[in-house]
């Protein structure tokens, strides 16, 4: 134990969820659609399924048109959400209540611009996140706002192939030039993409890719290419934010992927450090500023062609992001030989082979408290600028009781043991740690599964996978533990029994 069983003065806690997934809404005042609008609930049978990440970006064109055809908004949960386009001050009230300090969220791109290309802004979308942004303000509540969080403008990538087209670059940037003029005197912290090193994983919902338009050969090409105009897009998108906010912060966003060789055989450690850095690249580039020797390697053995300039290249290096930002649900194995034992199961839209020492949730993400502390520590150590967790949190089965109440223990014990591992991180090994927002503070659509049933928030709101229910909100048992920890900066977590996932 240590003397101060506090986190530090002025640490950020909070909750961080997305637009496609809470928000609904999805046509109304002028909003255009998104990638999210057109993802069709598949309603998986079982945990084979769910392995099936690849699904999240298998689209046509066809399934496109027929996805706009459809009226049955249902069939396509995230244009329902959790209804937050409505009801935002009641959870953002219920956020005050726990005692947030910092709220992440999402601007939707195509409630600010349509299609992605206008020339002029929709007033109306503009309208609903300044009434956000004020309630928060109400509280004293921090947003923290990601500006393309999984749903580029559908129009954006059926005409242009979303970032695939050079011209992606000056529609977010013109976006980005509006949201932080808009909000100059409402926000400070801002993440450009989430989970930035996604578009590899589902190009389809992060970069508004449509897999069957190019030649199965040509696609990975194809994916790099988007990559890297996202990458000169935030360091644009960090310099617009600076000139526009002075004294504003602006994070680039990871997958924290951890792995772990299967053995100690040196195939296996090779093979867990090239999955690892499968995913730092990402973040090295916005960090430092420049391609890491292994990408532009990886690059010309391939005989990839990534069209770039030297102005590219000037605009990364001049401007690099302000703090490191990461996602942590679970970890994995990985190896480098065959191992006949070795079992398959989820992540977070990764597969992994199973750690035998670790328990799983129910959706087969291995739970790893200790594996978040590795995360900080080699995060810190290779970029060495401030952390922030936006998000860690436990999908599960909720059930509401005979009495109105819904003990989800399970959630807390995940939460506390985590959060124990972040703060010796902080102690013991000197991470630099800016805040915590758990995934999610309130019940919404899953983006791996399409689903209502997996379960995150504090606050549960009554709707199935199918869209039925009052949207109604009810506290959990977690509500109350959260709102102990903000009270007492993490004092309270070390005032409980040891959690069954504590190390």
């Amino acid at each position: 134990m240590f003397d101060s069983k506090t986190f530090p003065e002025g640490f950020l806690w909070g909750g961080a969820t997305a637009a496609n997934q809470c928000e609904g809404a999805w046509n109304l005042d002028g909003k255009g659609p998104s990638t999210a609008d057109v993802q069709k609930f598949a309603d998986p049978k079982s945990l084979k399924e769910l392995l099936d990440v690849h699904g999240l970006c298998d689209i046509t064109d066809e399934l496109i048109d027929e996805a706009l055809a459809s009226t049955d908004d249902a069939a396509y949960p995230k244009r329902l959400g959790a209804d937050f386009y409505h009801r935002y001050k009641e959870d953002i009230a219920y956020y005050a209540e726990m005692g947030f300090k910092v709220y992440r969220m999402s601007i939707a791109w195509s409630r600010i611009f349509p299609n992605g290309d206008e020339s002029e802004p929709n007033e109306a979308g503009l309208a609903f996140y300044d009434k956000v942004f004020d309630e928060c303000a109400k509280y004293g509540i921090e947003p923290l706002v990601t500006m393309s969080h999984y749903e580029p403008p559908l129009e954006f990538c059926r005409k242009y192939n979303g970032w695939y087209s050079r011209e992606s670059i000056d529609f977010f940037c013109r976006y980005v030039d509006v949201i932080t003029k808009r909000y100059a005197g409402k926000v400070k912290y801002w993440l450009t993409f989430n989970e930035v090193d996604s578009i590899l994983r589902h190009p389809f919902m992060t970069g508004g890719l449509i897999e069957s338009r190019f030649a199965a050969d040509e696609f990975e090409e194809v994916l790099f290419q988007a990559m890297h105009h996202q990458f000169v897009a935030s360091a644009l998108a960090t310099k617009i934010c600076h000139e526009n906010i002075p004294g504003s912060k602006v994070g680039c966003m990871l997958t924290k992927l951890t792995f772990y060789p299967y053995t100690c055989h040196p195939e296996d450690v090779l093979a867990a450090q090239q999955r690892e850095r499968a995913t730092y690249c990402y973040g090295d580039v916005q960090v430092f500023g420049e391609y890491p020797a292994y990408l532009t390697a990886m690059y010309e053995n391939k005989g990839f062609d990534i069209k770039m300039t030297d102005e590219d290249l000037r605009l990364m290096k001049a401007h690099p992001v302000d703090f490191v930002s990461f996602s942590y649900y679970s970890s994995g194995c990985a190896a480098g030989v065959y191992h006949d034992e070795a079992e398959v199961t989820a992540g977070n839209t990764v597969q992994g082979i199973k750690n035998p020492y670790l328990p799983s949730s129910d959706w087969g993400w291995q739970m790893d408290p200790v594996g978040l502390r590795i995360s900080l520590v080699d995060l810190y150590d290779r970029y060495r600028k401030p952390l922030f967790i936006v998000e860690n949190g436990l999908g599960a089965h909720d059930e509401v009781l005979p009495d109105g109440t819904i003990d989800d223990q399970y959630r807390i014990d995940y939460l506390a043991a985590h959060l124990r591992e972040a703060y010796k991180a902080i102690r013991e090994d000197g991470v630099e740690l800016m805040g915590y927002t758990t995934w999610a503070p309130i019940d919404l659509i899953s983006n791996s599964t399409i689903q209502m049933s997996k379960r995150y928030g504090f606050v549960y709101v009554d709707a199935d996978d199918y869209g039925r229910g009052t949207y109604d909100r009810m506290r959990k048992k977690s509500f109350y533990w959260y709102k102990k920890v903000i009270e007492t900066n993490g004092a309270s977590l070390f005032e409980e029994s040891p959690e069954r996932l504590s190390s």
